[in-house]
């Protein structure tokens, strides 16, 4: 049966709301799968060597890291973990049906424009809102959100288009409800003199598995084919190349200065704004949230959700490239791992945040992810953990180095109070 967007995010957060609960009342199967929560039963494994290249040779500085160990390990994540995407549609358009109007008392300038994938505008298009604050005279740096719901249900702003999402029949319907993930406060971040943009994901790929029929992913198909080859993409990368979509038109706004774009999501929207900076090198900074399994958390380590769990043809398979499903009951063989993610985006800042009782996702597996990933962070002189303990609820010592690391005390969530501490990491890095 098919099981639409809304019904899928709620499920995924249901599920890691009673991954939060004391351990008699989690989950111990999810799909028929084993879900492990001890430590004591996590199990040992050897991480893949980041610093030592397929040939064998070492990599003993940034240089050998940027051209020889880094593609390899790019061309692995690509080819057995997201699939690979296609490059920027020759057909694309903008159109800016709001092309700056003055709100929040004067204290910022919106936008809204409509990125067309295809020459038809009618199907495959993201609608996308942007704010800049009116004081600042010279191109603004920006944070790129990317949100399970439309921007109009998450921003209180009356002058906003009504956008559409997907409903629990799998239809598109207007987006005039409220969103069970709340508003947001865009002007904190206008006060910190950057912009904020947002998209609803759902814009660029519906978010289950026969979304392929209706998202970008089906322009793409060939002749005869269904669905996509085993390594190509799944709706994280569909998600991802959105977002490189976002990036160029804000190369064309000449008051958005696009060196200086971070990118932020959570959840499954951790792992794709992890991918696309990872892919599009144009993001300087990306703050992943609550990412897990198949993002920062570390696969190898059995505790929470597994490679197993996440790729579930019933569950999310749809999310990935095909191959990765390949390594669910043989994890120790994957060539990559969550650490190998954190690494590619080195040198450029990266903050991983996660909460202390979100334990599907497992914030001890993303905290060691990072320890992992550090020494290529060093290789260019960068900041990153210098310790294998991790550092307790709202502790901070970590928060501001290049590879950043921050758990709030909660759960699987991007809290009102997260965001000051992502917005000193962002106004250090932008």
């Amino acid at each position: 049966m098919k099981r639409p967007l809304t019904v899928l995010i709620l499920m995924a957060f249901s599920l890691a709301a009673l991954a939060q609960q004391p351990a008699a009342n989690r989950p111990t199967l999810v799909a028929g799968i084993p879900v492990n929560y001890q430590e004591d039963s996590v199990g040992s494994y050897e991480l893949p060597d980041l610093l030592t290249g397929a040939d064998g040779q070492k990599v003993t500085n940034a240089k050998v890291w940027t051209r020889k160990r880094r593609p390899e390990l790019l061309k692995l994540v690509e080819e057995i973990q997201f699939g690979k995407m296609p490059p920027r549609p020759k057909a694309m358009r903008f159109h800016a049906v709001d092309p700056g109007t003055s709100v929040f008392n004067g204290k910022a300038i919106r936008k809204q424009v409509v990125v067309y994938f295809t020459s038809d505008t009618a199907d495959h298009k993201m609608n996308l809102v942007i704010y800049l604050p009116s004081a600042v005279k010279k191109p603004v740096p920006l944070l790129m959100n990317i949100s399970f719901s439309a921007y109009n249900q998450i921003i209180d702003d009356p002058g906003l288009r009504v956008g559409t999402i997907w409903s629990r029949e799998g239809k598109k319907v207007r987006a005039d409800k409220p969103t069970p993930f709340g508003k947001l406060n865009v002007e904190q971040f206008l006060e910190a003199g950057m912009g904020f943009a947002t998209v609803y994901y759902g814009d660029i790929e519906p978010d289950f598995k026969e979304g392929i029929q209706y998202g970008i992913r089906k322009t793409y198909l060939k002749p005869n084919q269904t669905g996509p080859a085993a390594n190509e993409w799944g709706a994280i990368s569909a998600w991802a190349w959105g977002l490189s979509r976002a990036m160029d038109y804000f190369e064309t706004d000449k008051q958005i200065d696009a060196t200086r774009i971070a990118l932020q999501g959570a959840s499954r929207l951790g792992k794709a704004v992890l991918w696309a900076g990872i892919h599009d090198t144009r993001f300087k900074v990306v703050v992943a949230s609550i990412s897990g399994e198949g993002g920062a958390a570390l696969s190898r380590r059995n505790f929470g959700e597994t490679i197993g769990h996440i790729t579930d043809p019933s569950r999310y398979l749809y999310q990935f490239a095909a191959n990765y499903h390949t390594y669910s009951d043989k994890v120790n063989s994957l060539p990559i791992d969550g650490h190998v993610l954190v690494a590619l985006m080195a040198p450029r800042p990266l903050l991983l945040q996660t909460g202390s009782t979100d334990y599907w996702s497992d914030p001890k597996g993303e905290f060691l992810s990072a320890v992992a990933a550090a020494p290529v962070y060093k290789l260019f002189g960068k900041t990153a953990p210098e310790t294998t303990v991790m550092p307790p609820a709202e502790d901070t010592s970590l928060l501001m180095n290049h590879l950043g690391y921050f758990m709030h005390e909660g759960g699987h969530a991007v809290l009102p109070t997260d965001w000051p501490r992502i917005i000193a990491y962002l106004k250090k890095y932008l």
